[in-house]
């Protein structure tokens, strides 16, 4: 079997576009690092939680995870082993940053995996 057999959606899209998996490496850590407006997000939350009747909105934007795509993930993805549900999700993030770079459209998940 040849290796190009056995590419998995993911390698042969990054092959098409053109894509270098450093770039999502980097665009992932770039998106995902945790900062101090995300701490201050998660202490809003865990106050909210903590007081019965709060009088307000309560700030529901999403913080970051502060977990980047790592190097093995994106090895198991261009490989074709098991990757997990949010690994796939920072993949296509990251993914998409890079697209968005280069001015090409962005991919659903479905698309690549």
């Amino acid at each position: 079997m040849s290796k190009e057999a056995t590419a998995t959606k993911f390698a042969t899209f990054l092959k098409d576009k053109k894509v270098d998996v450093r770039r999502i490496l980097t665009a992932s850590h770039k998106l995902e690092s945790f900062k101090a407006e995300d701490r201050s997000i998660r202490l809003a939350k865990r106050q909210a939680r903590s007081v019965e009747d709060r009088k307000g909105p309560v700030d529901t934007t999403e913080s970051r995870s502060g977990r980047p795509v790592t190097p093995r993930a994106l090895d198991a993805a261009l490989t074709g082993k098991s990757v997990s549900g949010p690994a796939k999700t920072r993949l296509l993030r990251a993914l998409n940053v890079v697209l968005e770079q280069k001015k090409l459209e962005k991919v659903d998940l479905r698309a690549i995996f």
